[in-house]
């Protein structure tokens, strides 16, 4: 038997950007089946690991400063690491006995971040990213989900700055549309996914389907546990938030609705971005700080947004 194989992987501080980055991570894990890997990641990161194959441990890095490193080497120090893999671009993996290292640095501008996460490690394939939710994540999502049968829709309808939710009453439009009679999701259920403070944007959503088939996960699953809900699946609509690089990660088919954010970066990997008339620097000209308390997502309208998840579904059932 091949020796084991310590692989320490320093994931992105930021949940959202860590998710885009896992395709590496979840990469290593199938390139080197003898590996060990230990992930660090910020308190909001590092739990998006814990299904990793082959893990030892996780731990907590939060912050970058010299007490932060040296409590981190600390812990890590006593291992000759096979390969240190720092997505944060810190100066820990200089300090460490290791054979190979691969750090961050500086990109190029309009790089998507995914694509940078791939470069990290000079891969000529871009991995997509990819979670892989432990057995308890999995059971918790089954039981919010129950044994229901048909198509089940999943929604985020969630943002961290009001400039970047899309009206709720819209997201109604579309789901009622989709679930309905003739739509191509006919007779399914309703998952809406987010944080719990995502709930008074989902109530519109909610009353447009009935009450035993809307299944409401904010603030009830952990985000690798709406990972297991999100694998479930066949459609997902959501704006620019955690929740719609969740359910790339999960590998369900996404539409995601972007206005103030720049969707080459950040786009969802693989899936379909929508936008209203105007351009992401359009939205810089008008908010430079993206601080303003403006809807600027009313501009596209869900007509629009309904077309294009029909065209869609009809081309995946396709």
């Amino acid at each position: 038997m091949p020796s084991a194989f310590p692989v320490l992987y320093i994931a992105e501080a930021d949940p959202e950007m860590a998710v885009m980055g896992s395709g590496v991570l979840d990469h290593l894990a199938e390139a080197l089946p003898q590996a060990r890997f230990t992930v660090v990641g910020s308190p909001n990161s590092a739990p998006l690991f814990a299904g990793m194959p082959r893990l030892d441990r996780t731990l907590i890095l939060k912050g970058e400063g010299l007490a932060e490193l040296t409590g981190l080497w600390n812990q890590v120090r006593g291992t000759h690491w096979g390969l240190v893999v720092d997505m944060r671009g810190t100066k820990l993996s200089g300090w460490l006995r290791r054979k190979k290292r691969a750090v961050r640095g500086e990109m190029p501008d309009g790089l998507h971040a995914v694509e940078a996460a791939a470069r990290v490690l000079q891969l000529d394939d871009v991995p997509a990213p990819r979670l892989h939710p432990t057995p308890e994540d999995v059971e918790a999502a089954g039981a919010l989900l129950g044994p229901g049968e048909g198509p089940l829709l999943a929604i985020g309808p969630g943002a961290d700055w009001i400039g970047r939710l899309w009206p709720a009453e819209r997201y109604a439009k579309v789901a009622q549309a989709l679930l309905g009679e003739g739509g191509p999701l006919a007779g399914g259920r309703l998952l809406i996914v987010g944080g719990p403070g995502d709930r008074d944007a989902a109530h519109t959503i909610r009353l447009v389907v009935r009450r035993e088939r809307v299944i409401e996960a904010q603030g009830k699953l952990s985000p690798l546990a709406t990972v297991a809900a999100l694998q479930r699946a066949d459609f997902y609509l959501g704006g620019d938030s955690l929740w719609t690089q969740l359910a790339v990660a999960a590998g369900v088919p996404v539409t995601a609705l972007f206005g103030p954010s720049d969707e080459s970066l950040r786009g969802p990997w693989g899936g379909q971005t929508l936008r209203g008339p105007r351009s992401f620097e359009e939205f810089r000209v008008m908010d430079p700080h993206f601080n303003q308390a403006l809807q600027h997502m009313m501009d596209l309208p869900a007509e629009r947004v309904l077309k294009a998840c029909m065209r869609r579904l009809t081309t995946d059932a396709a």
